[in-house]
């Protein structure tokens, strides 16, 4: 059943990036086009983090781990959609000027978080094979746990940047912490 699975939920998790293409070539962005590419990656991160965290409560919800064989992937997809946000930023914002972008990551807190989350990402995507979880053993699970750190930093950054209406990155804060309080819930029982 998990083998048909998989190519649709790689599929799908690939539809906001063809999304995006399609607006970029078809000139479809709007009057701000990097503000749209910037906010359409940041919120598919979101939304990858959300999906990644949501696995493991639907595993003890459902009493099936065929949920745990779609976090990895859910995971790098994560990383894909938060690469793709900063690389709009650095690149087509900035045109990878390191001054200007180093003295953002100093001086702007939304930015200095948000480069946090993606730093943090990349020792959870260069340990996510098998290979890595066999020679981390039970130091895999303490790392991979970052993601918890990563999924509110992604939140912090999304409200810091957002300065008038909070609703939708305080919708995603509260997922994301009843996501988190669902497993300190089913550690202590």
């Amino acid at each position: 059943m998990k083998r048909y699975f998989k190519p649709s939920i790689f599929f799908f998790s690939l539809i906001p990036f063809i999304i995006i293409v399609y607006k970029t070539l078809f000139n479809e962005l709007g009057p701000e086009p990097v503000k749209e590419i910037t906010h359409h990656t940041g919120e598919w991160t979101l939304i990858f983090i959300v999906l990644t965290l949501t696995m493991t409560p639907l595993k003890i919800i459902t009493n099936l781990s065929i949920w745990i064989s779609f976090r990895r992937m859910l995971g790098l997809f994560v990383f894909f959609y938060a690469t793709l946000h900063m690389l709009t930023y650095v690149v087509i914002d900035y045109r990878l000027d390191f001054n200007s972008i180093s003295k953002d990551i100093l001086t702007k807190k939304f930015i200095f978080v948000g480069f946090t989350a993606w730093l943090l990402l990349l020792p959870l995507v260069l340990t996510s094979s098998k290979k890595a979880v066999i020679f981390l053993k039970d130091k895999w699970k303490k790392l991979h746990k970052l993601i918890y750190i990563i999924a509110i930093l992604g939140v912090v950054h999304f409200i810091w940047l957002v300065k008038k209406d909070l609703t939708e990155p305080l919708i995603y804060a509260v997922i994301i912490l009843f996501l988190l309080l669902f497993r300190i819930k089913f550690k202590k029982v």
